[in-house]
């Protein structure tokens, strides 16, 4: 983590009162084990998933002790904070129930649901904890895309065929304009949104809700996503 003098200057980006080392780095941690998550739901590998929920609660000391020691005082800041990350370490152990029992049930959307959740969540506590590796305070990609044809970015028409769970592609629409990743989620709500894991960027793999239409296949030959060549141990 940075320390307050080591990120003035960086904007919107939360510092937490004292370095966190050991903590922080717990926490990032659980990033590889929802990879390996995302791995083995995908492939369908339920003997596995169904050991995640025990080894995920176990973090809940974890994300409390941070929570707490991060921003510890009673100004307004710290105590905003402290409630946003508790709401946030909240939905994720919610969600992650919902996985639990869709698992039991083999429901494959339904955990891809809660798959999605878990990782909104997950990525919004570190972002409002100050757990990014890296802060970009770019509000929207699309001004580097203007003036560019949108035939410059090759996908297949998601109108016609839209993006399914495990497709690869590139968001044609929005602040993240041009960005690539893989779809891990389709909310069956009626709001036609899909979650997205973004391609990983300086060590991180945020998560965005769009737009299915936003969300276009990506055509030629690709990469399988970076969490399939994740080995097994």
């Amino acid at each position: 983590l940075l320390s307050a003098d080591d990120n003035r200057g960086v904007r919107g980006m939360p510092v937490p009162s004292k370095k966190l080392g050991g903590l922080s780095n717990k926490i990032r941690g659980v990033s590889k084990i929802m990879d390996e998550l995302q791995r083995d739901l995908m492939q369908e590998r339920w003997d596995l998933v169904e050991n995640y929920p025990a080894q995920l609660r176990s973090f809940v000391p974890v994300f409390t002790a941070y929570t707490d020691s991060a921003f510890p005082t009673d100004i307004p800041t710290d105590q905003g904070l402290r409630v946003a990350l508790r709401y946030e370490v909240g939905r994720f152990f919610a969600s992650l129930e919902r996985l639990r029992q869709a698992t039991s049930r083999t429901s494959l959307d339904e955990a891809y649901v809660a798959y999605s959740d878990m990782s909104l969540h997950f990525d919004r506590y570190l972002r409002v904890g100050g757990l990014y590796t890296f802060y970009d305070d770019t509000v929207s990609l699309e001004p580097y895309y203007k003036g560019i044809a949108d035939n410059a970015l090759v996908y297949v028409d998601p109108k016609k065929d839209p993006a399914l769970v495990r497709d690869l592609v590139v968001l044609r629409e929005g602040p993240d304009k041009g960005r690539t990743g893989i779809v891990i989620g389709i909310y069956p709500d009626g709001s036609n949104t899909c979650a997205v894991k973004l391609d990983r960027s300086k060590g991180i793999r945020e998560i965005r809700v769009v737009p299915r239409s936003w969300a276009a296949k990506r055509l030629g030959e690709q990469d399988p996503d970076d969490v399939f060549l994740i080995p097994r141990s």
